[in-house]
């Protein structure tokens, strides 16, 4: 599978297993059919409640650790230094592994200083419990704040899919060797009644998400899409073998709508 640089260190699986509503005997399940299927990155926050589930289906599935790819994200409520600390220790200690992979910001909360929680969590970098660094729902001004830290920031989670293609921030990020992780890539399932995706399924004899996956990552996005079942689990990673034409590529690219935000909470600060 094609993997992205995140630092000198670690590099990112192009395409992972999204957990958030995966909870119970259904998130056992599913992780542990993901790892059988062939994904190796699994994308998990603190705010999802299923880390022990996760790591149960690790365990079960005993994929060597070092093949793994594993993120976590810190909630918006646990920003301050010694929160920051216990927080990642605690997720270690749930999903049963030693070292994160990535460590995001899921929400940014500028009720506290960004300067403090990224500190804290280059902490945990030097103490070998995290590989890298990064920020989820980050608008540009946001990521400027967080380079006056000078902490090293090497991943920008962000809703991106075919109604809500955020091309300033993301040509923002790639001008600042940032890479970006496309969460929601269906739009809640919103984008795959687009016409033009459904038009490019008929000369690929393929299917609306596999064709918005291709899509992300032939655009250097990581995709984490959710499934709650085997035949999307096996849909979703058959995206990995085949490729849009250039043509296809402008096609979804210039598709006009609306921004189509569909995860906006009452705390997201996405007008700074």
């Amino acid at each position: 599978m094609k993997t992205l640089n995140l630092n000198e260190n670690t590099t990112i699986p192009i395409l992972g297993l999204g957990t958030w509503k995966l909870t119970g005997t259904e998130c056992v399940e599913m992780v542990s059919k993901a790892l059988e299927i062939g994904y190796r990155h699994i994308d998990t926050a603190d705010a999802y409640g299923n880390h022990r589930e996760i790591s149960r289906a690790i365990k079960e599935s005993r994929v060597p650790r070092e093949e793994l790819f594993i993120t976590s994200k810190l909630w918006r409520t646990n920003m301050h230094a010694r929160d920051v600390i216990e927080a990642g220790k605690r997720t270690l200690d749930e999903l049963g592994i030693e070292y994160l992979d990535l460590f995001l910001i899921h929400w940014p909360n500028r009720s506290v200083p960004i300067a403090e929680t990224l500190e804290a969590m280059n902490t945990l970098k030097e103490e070998g419990l995290v590989k890298a660094l990064g920020v989820s729902n980050f608008t540009i001004n946001h990521l400027k704040d967080a380079f006056e830290t000078e902490v090293e920031i090497t991943n920008n989670q962000i809703e991106f899919h075919p109604s809500l293609n955020q091309r300033e921030l993301k040509d923002f990020c790639d001008s600042n060797g940032i890479t970006v992780t496309g969460y929601s890539p269906f739009a809640r399932g919103e984008d795959l009644d687009i016409p033009q995706l459904q038009e490019i399924t008929e000369s690929h004899e393929t299917t609306v998400p596999q064709v918005i996956l291709s899509w992300l990552m032939q655009k250097n996005i990581i995709a984490i899409p959710k499934a709650s079942s085997e035949k999307h689990l096996q849909d979703n990673f058959a995206s990995l073998k085949w490729e849009l034409s250039p043509e296809e590529l402008a096609t979804i690219d210039a598709i006009n709508h609306e921004p189509n935000r569909t995860v906006s909470p009452l705390w997201a600060d996405f007008e700074y």
